[in-house]
């Protein structure tokens, strides 16, 4: 497993967090579609800056760090025992060398309290739903679709972007 830190958001770095983020999640949009994707949040964005920044803004944002290169970042929000994992990404250029894996296993020590996590994620992101599943011991849920809204999220404009559906994913600590 890769050797990394999670390191609170620098201010300074807020910009280029953002542009990484979105560049991760258009590639894995563009791997999964090509070209003909219509699933975009914004121009040419498959998450939107406003998405990203109310993220930040109402979470704990932190870098993925491995050998002092900034691999990708992390926005949670915590309650007690209950962890919200708002965004994860690693930059396409570090995938499959166990750098999300590691980012996961640094997150679930800083909060030991943390007894719930839970995330969503679209229907088509097939290697998120590979890492939250088979990596992460996280469980699907819940299926958001035109049949089943995300009622919780009222003008969040997820069910317009993703009409053919967002799965939310739970992991509860210490059950098997």
């Amino acid at each position: 497993m890769a050797e990394i830190k999670l390191v609170p958001l620098h201010p300074d770095d807020r910009e280029r967090f953002i542009l990484d983020n979105q560049e991760a999640f258009n590639y894995g949009a563009l791997e999964e579609f090509g070209l003909r994707d219509d699933h975009f949040e914004e121009d040419g964005e498959i998450i939107s800056r406003k998405t990203i920044e109310q993220c930040i803004d109402g979470g704990n944002a932190y870098r993925i760090v491995c050998d002092g290169q900034k691999l990708g970042g992390v926005i949670l929000k915590i309650s007690g025992d209950h962890g919200e994992l708002e965004i994860l990404f690693v930059s396409p250029k570090a995938h499959s060398k166990g750098i999300g894996y590691a980012a996961w296993c640094e997150v679930e020590r800083m909060f030991p309290q943390v007894k719930v996590w839970s995330t969503i994620t679209p229907y088509f992101e097939t290697r998120n739903i590979h890492f939250y599943v088979n990596r992460c011991g996280f469980h699907i849920v819940e299926y958001y679709n035109s049949r089943h809204p995300m009622s919780n999220e009222p003008d969040s404009g997820v069910d317009e972007q993703f009409p053919d559906g967002m799965f939310r994913f739970e992991k509860r600590i210490g059950e098997s």
